[in-house]
């Protein structure tokens, strides 16, 4: 678990901001170009440095607003599976079959009810935190006596701060599943071992049973010649060791 957790951070820690930064860039640019996106632009979109995480969010994979009805967000993933599927980029079948299985698998986990609730959760929360933070920095510049403009006034900072905030908690939310999943596969793996441990241990109990059981009327016979040999000859010693009568003498 340990291991997983080290390795976990050190792949969050790979998504740097200027990666983000450089991605989030071209993403909005390749969207202010062409809002559909192309079948090229889609996969490499999908399957960008860090796309492991950034496609963690359901709603940023499909590209759609979380408020979306289910009408809406199947019309969207029909679009956008047409658009990476294998059969329609046959000049590039293995990434396109990897950014369709991307979009299928967060249009599925939008069909859950409870799965959308959680990435709906992750949104909100992240939302929050970039408000708190907002308050917490105009705090600070009132406190200095500073102007109490901040960045994020600016509506696309804000999305974009929202965004990164986002993103950062479904990769730790990731990084925790990872981590419960390693665990729960070692504890089953040393539950396994004890349990063949246990099955031998038994296996080797019975047979050293079975044998001393085969092998008893044996060492019983054994024992007993033993002993009748032992007193045969102790009886013959005791013939050879008797002493002589003794006559009594007669009295003058």
């Amino acid at each position: 678990a340990k291991m997983a957790t080290a390795e976990g951070e050190s792949s969050v820690h790979n998504v740097s901001d200027e990666l983000f930064q450089n991605f989030y860039t071209e993403v909005k640019q390749i969207e202010k170009r062409d809002s559909v996106l192309t079948s090229k632009q889609q996969i490499d979109r999908l399957l960008r440095p860090g796309a492991s995480y950034f496609n963690l969010n359901p709603f940023e994979v499909l590209q759609i607003d979380p408020e979306a009805t289910d009408d809406e967000l199947k019309k969207r993933f029909r679009a956008l599976s047409i658009l990476v599927h294998p059969d329609k980029n046959q000049g590039d079948p293995d990434r396109a079959q990897k950014a369709f299985e991307a979009v299928d698998k967060a249009y599925k986990l939008l069909l859950d009810p409870e799965q959308k609730k959680r990435a709906l959760d992750v949104i909100h929360a992240g939302k929050e935190y970039v408000e708190h933070m907002v308050k917490e920095k105009r705090k600070q510049l009132k406190k200095e006596g500073k102007p109490l403009d901040v960045e994020e006034d600016d509506p696309e900072m804000f999305k974009q701060a929202v965004y990164k905030q986002t993103m950062k908690l479904f990769a730790e939310l990731e990084i925790k599943r990872k981590e419960r999943e390693a665990k729960e596969m070692h504890e089953r793996k040393r539950a396994r071992e004890e349990e063949i441990e246990a099955a031998e241990n038994a296996k080797r109990q019975r047979e050293w049973q079975k044998n001393f059981e085969e092998t008893r009327d044996g060492r019983v016979d054994s024992w007993r010649n033993f002993q009748a040999k032992g007193k045969s000859k102790e009886k013959k010693n005791r013939s050879f060791l008797k002493p002589p009568k003794v006559k009594m003498e007669q009295r003058e």
